[in-house]
């Protein structure tokens, strides 16, 4: 560790569709929705984050909720530096310094990222007094994140599937040698359980409340060894406009989510094909790495391990390994320089 880097605070962001998660000091300091409300009127910041994401759906013409990001990239630049502005100040209450020193920076970026959308998160970063600004494909992170050596000569597989994107990856010596980004994911998959709602039970219901029929009775198989209660849901009748309450089951979320699954396995068996066949020997001992918050739907690791047959391992805090992969591969710097993504001037 030179002198130059004991100069320097570190800070590692997982910039992603459905939450922010920024690391600071080794430990992750935010951990919040990428929302922002405004005022249509005078463009004053109403609320970021988690006080944004209470406002969804619950507030007047004159405020506007904006997601920074679509599909794992920035969708809306000035939204995203004012969101960050406010992370990063959260930070700075912990330490009054890092705001008139300089940082090292590290972002965790979809593998798909165009040259275009990678020079507009570096420029993004500039702004907010980062002094050294380092790019990392998410696969790779959420790899490290896991504990996965990824600088060996042996092939792994990872699928992270965040809020906007499924990111598939065969890494090998610290690098993507296939994958691809699929605009299919946890999303996708609310998406999918509101027009469910709306189509078979005649009910219409908003955002938060699909987030929270996917996290409590969400599922990827039919019969699960131990399943999720009914839950009583609310929202607007549409044949007669008032407030009503149904009984819902896992097994109709199921088949709401059915499509949206099958279309992400597709990529994997699609990923699987391309690569050498001394890595797909190296993929048939080591398994999938199922990652991101995506992965957490109950009996998608069984389901895509069946369609595989392959083993598919689910990491411990799936949601976090991104941003923590990128933290350990900003320490260490110089045993991980081959894995960051090469700045082209």
């Amino acid at each position: 560790m030179g002198f130059f880097d004991f100069l320097n605070e570190k800070i590692a962001i997982d910039l992603g569709t459905s939450n922010t998660l920024i690391t600071y000091k080794g430990k992750i300091a935010v951990d919040n929705p990428s929302i922002i409300t405004i005022n249509q009127i005078s463009g004053k910041i109403i609320a970021v984050g988690k006080e944004a994401g209470m406002m969804r759906g619950k507030i007047n013409k004159n405020i506007k909720t904006i997601y920074p990001f679509s599909n794992g990239v920035i969708s809306n630049f000035d939204a995203t530096e004012k969101m960050l502005k406010t992370f990063i100040k959260r930070l700075s209450s912990l330490n009054s310094s890092l705001f008139f020193s300089s940082y090292n920076m590290i972002i965790a970026i979809p593998c798909g990222s165009t040259e275009v959308e990678m020079r507009a998160v570096q420029e993004s970063a500039k702004r907010l007094n980062a002094k050294n600004i380092f790019l990392i494909h998410e696969p790779i992170a959420a790899a490290i994140g896991g504990g996965i050596n990824v600088l060996e000569p042996k092939g792994n597989m990872i699928v992270d599937i965040g809020g906007g994107t499924t990111e598939i990856a065969v890494i090998s010596l610290g690098r993507i040698i296939s994958g691809q980004s699929v605009k299919i994911a946890g999303n996708t998959f609310n998406e999918d359980i509101t027009q469910y709602i709306r189509e078979f039970r005649n009910l219409h219901i908003g955002e938060s409340m699909a987030e929270k029929i996917k996290i409590k009775i969400g599922s990827a198989i039919h019969n699960l060894t131990s399943p999720p209660d009914n839950i009583q849901i609310e929202g607007r009748d549409l044949l007669n406009g008032k407030p009503q309450q149904i009984q819902l089951s896992y097994k109709e979320i199921e088949k709401s989510l059915d499509k949206s699954i099958t279309q992400i396995e597709n990529a994997i068996m699609e990923t699987l094909s391309e690569i050498p066949p001394e890595i797909s020997a190296d993929i048939y001992n080591t398994g999938i790495y199922l990652t991101g918050g995506g992965s957490m739907l109950r009996g998608l690791d069984e389901r895509l391990s069946r369609t595989t047959e392959l083993p598919v391992h689910l990491g411990e805090q799936p949601l976090k390994t991104v941003v923590k992969g990128s933290d350990i591969v900003l320490k260490n710097l110089d045993r991980y320089t081959d894995v960051l993504v090469q700045k082209r001037r």
